[in-house]
């Protein structure tokens, strides 16, 4: 699918040059794909924050253009990204029990719950990358460049790729990247949620044993949390 998205889109994204087949040496499809410049994102690396905003929503905003149709609608293939934020309700609050030495669980609850009670998505699903977050985006000279890891593509809600407010971004530039996106506030609200989850369920899974999936998790979490205390 990426070769057909790459014209569609104005962020470089991994295309295959290889396709190999399964043998006896190793029984799955493998790739090839060509290589791409720069790093993994942090706010810090970027030189214009409010630029990079701006970046990913016209990302977003493009891949969500993009004709749905055939598109692979959420499931265990890409870890249900897009699902009713309900779908992942005993998830979150599993979470939230194993991190409750960690956070405050109430108001995490609490933010949670208000995501929740958002209208769900009525339209019709969009194409979605699905795992917007630092370690699948690539700055190159301080300006963001590239979205790479497309295994949870597919379509559905469009609040799931909102979550890259939260996972990257700093309060200054969030206004900015929400502006540039047609959403209403309850997309907003819904993004808010995907974010939490994300970070919830992959801090609890990734804690003891990936610190850098565990401290993009956990300041993922803080930003959700601090947002909302500042009446956001």
């Amino acid at each position: 699918m990426a070769p057909k998205l790459a014209p569609l889109i104005p962020l470089s994204i991994p295309i295959p040059v290889a396709m190999g087949m399964p043998a006896e040496d190793f029984p799955w499809r493998w790739s090839v794909y060509r290589w791409l410049e720069g790093e993994n994102a942090t706010i810090a690396q970027i030189e214009n924050p409010r630029e990079a905003a701006s970046s990913l929503a016209q990302f977003i905003n493009s891949l969500q253009q993009i004709d749905p149709t055939g598109g692979p609608t959420p499931g265990p293939h890409n870890s249900s990204r897009g699902v009713p934020l309900s779908m992942r309700d005993t998830s979150v609050r599993s979470a939230i029990l194993a991190l409750n030495h960690l956070l405050d669980a109430d108001k995490a609850t609490a933010v949670w719950e208000t995501a929740l009670q958002a209208p769900e998505w009525q339209g019709r699903g969009v194409w979605l990358h699905g795992d917007l977050h630092p370690g699948n985006l690539l700055v190159n000279d301080g300006q963001l460049s590239a979205v790479i890891d497309f295994g949870t593509l597919g379509v559905g809600d469009p609040a799931c790729d909102l979550m890259v407010a939260w996972t990257l971004l700093s309060a200054e530039s969030r206004d900015n990247f929400r502006a540039a996106l047609p959403i209403d506030d309850a997309t907003w609200t819904r993004g808010r949620g995907w974010a939490l989850s994300f970070g919830l369920i992959a801090l609890a899974y990734y804690l003891e044993t990936n610190p850098v999936l565990a401290a993009i998790s956990r300041r993922t979490i803080d930003e959700v949390l601090y947002e909302c205390s500042n009446g956001s």
